[in-house]
């Protein structure tokens, strides 16, 4: 029997709802945010067959998850906050697209085996209690051939890469200040490169690819077909 994994926060910080879930939504909706999610959304699709199942895990507002809808895909958004839930749905329904907005825990997802062609994770996984268990879902749910792709910020970002991250987000001169305060406070918990390999080669995926690029890494996990 599997031990259970301890919780990697005694102390996580406030938790994503209400006003500052708001907040969060907010500062993610300009501009640049935007069509940065559009061609997001155009690179984690690509090759994908239009149909395929696409689940986002921690989608927050909702942005993301929306425009791979666009595509054509089924799109599932599991998060842990109510607000985030409340705030995505309006946001899918608002661009009149059907996308399966719910809440729900990461280390304990409430979905079938293999449900998934595409799983995709953005700015969340280093705030998961339960990395360890959280891959292990990942990996369940997703179906024999698919592909996680896990987008978040590096341990090693430099003050400087955080600053210009910030000033091409386009927000105001308060909300810059914030973000940036913000960024610098998560670095502290987010993973190098070698962590998160090392972390990934504990996992049912065992192996990854990490490419590092501004203040992130983009981890692509795959899971082997049966009998490969």
């Amino acid at each position: 029997m599997e031990a259970a994994e301890v919780s990697r926060w005694k102390f996580k910080g406030p938790e994503m709802e209400g006003p500052i879930a708001r907040w969060y939504a907010g500062i993610r909706r300009s501009e640049s945010q935007v069509e940065i999610n559009r061609r997001d959304a155009a690179t984690l699709t690509n090759g994908l067959p239009a149909g395929a199942r696409a689940l986002e895990v921690a989608p927050g507002p909702g942005y993301l998850a929306i425009e791979i809808a666009r595509s054509g895909r089924a799109v599932t958004g599991l998060d842990i906050s109510h607000t985030f839930v409340e705030i995505a749905t309006g946001n899918a329904a608002k661009a009149g697209l059907d996308v399966d907005f719910r809440q729900g825990d990461v280390a304990a997802m409430p979905f079938q085996d293999g449900s998934f062609d595409l799983i995709v994770c953005q700015a969340a996984f280093k705030n998961f209690s339960r990395p360890a268990t959280a891959l292990r879902e990942m990996y369940r749910v997703l179906c024999p051939g698919g592909t996680a792709v896990i987008d978040d910020m590096s341990h090693d970002a430099s003050h400087e890469a955080i600053a210009n991250e910030v000033a091409g987000m386009g927000l105001g001169r308060l909300s810059s200040f914030m973000t940036t305060a913000t960024l610098e406070m998560l670095r502290r918990r987010a993973y190098s490169r070698p962590a998160f390999e090392r972390l990934v080669a504990e996992s049912p995926f065992k192996t990854c690819d990490v490419a590092e690029a501004g203040i992130g890494l983009r981890v692509h996990l795959t899971k082997a077909r049966s009998g490969a």
